[in-house]
Parts: C-alpha cells; sequence; structure tokens
C-alpha cells in the first residue's frame, strides 16, 4: 500500500479510536543529551500526523507508565535508558479525555538499530532553545517549562 494511503487510513483509525474508545493513559519521553555544547533535546515526526513531538505513546493493559515509557522509547527511537526515567509531570489532554505522564531521560544508550516501521518518519536531537518549525505546541511548552525548572502544569 503507498505511504499516502498508509498516512490516511492511520490518521482514520486514530480518530475512530479517540471516539469509541474510554479515556487512555499516554507516556511522552525528553531525552536529554549533555555531552557537549548547549543541551539538546531528541523529537520524532510521525508518518501520519504534522509536526514534531517527543517519542511516546500508549500504555498497553497490564503495563506500568514507567514500563510503557521504556517500550515507547526503544520502538521509536532505538535508545534505552541506562537509568529509570524521571517522572516530571502528569497532564491532562483537553480534547481527548487522555492523560500523559512525561518523563525525563538524561541517562541512555543506543539499544541497537531501531527496527524498520511506518509510524516514525524521522527522529533528530535539537538545541532545546532552538525548536524546529512544526514542533508541537504543547512538545514546547513542557520543553520550556522543564529547562525554565518551572513546576508543571496540569494541561498538556
Amino acid at each position: 500500500m503507498p505511504i499516502y494511503f498508509r498516512h490516511i487510513a492511520e490518521r482514520l483509525r486514530l480518530r475512530v479510536l479517540s471516539l469509541l474508545r474510554p479515556p487512555r493513559l499516554g507516556v511522552r519521553c525528553l531525552l536529554i543529551a549533555e555531552n557537549a555544547g548547549p543541551p539538546q533535546v531528541l523529537l520524532v515526526r510521525h508518518t501520519y500526523i504534522e509536526g514534531w513531538y517527543m517519542p511516546g505513546g500508549g500504555v498497553d493493559p497490564g503495563e506500568s507508565a514507567l514500563e510503557a515509557a521504556a517500550r515507547e522509547l526503544r520502538e521509536e527511537t532505538g535508545f534505552e535508558t541506562i537509568e529509570p526515567p524521571k517522572l516530571y509531570g502528569f497532564y491532562f489532554k483537553r480534547g481527548s479525555r487522555d492523560h500523559v505522564a512525561l518523563y525525563i531521560v538524561r541517562a541512555f544508550r543506543s539499544a541497537g538499530p531501531r527496527a524498520p516501521d511506518f509510524e516514525i518518519a524521522e527522529m533528530r536531537f535539537f538545541p532545546h532553545d532552538a525548536l524546529p518549525d512544526g514542533t508541537s505546541p504543547a512538545t514546547r511548552a513542557r520543553i520550556a517549562e522543564i529547562f525554565a525548572e518551572a513546576p508543571p502544569v496540569d494541561t498538556w
């Protein structure tokens, strides 16, 4: 199936699920690389929605939010945590009835090559104060809060 049709099918599937399913818990991970120079953050661009986001996804049945964060990080980026991620905040996602747990990851390593999939089109590190055009408003807001050492707000 051409990528365009997969893109439309995935967006339609997500929209239908959002109307039929109960509220869901999602996780996001902010990877912060502090090697040399200013800190950089890892963002991903999905194939089925425009913009740049923090890696993450839904918590599966029987899985803790922390386990989901580690799994989504590995699946979407090919990185694994060296130390447990730190829970930064817990948010209500307006318009969807969902909630999001945001974890900060400062110690990570490659878990090997990322398996090919049709979900992630691109991933890149960016300076935390020079995010690319198209970065989602919520992603920008969370990164700004974290680097300003501000307390988390309650809405994603």
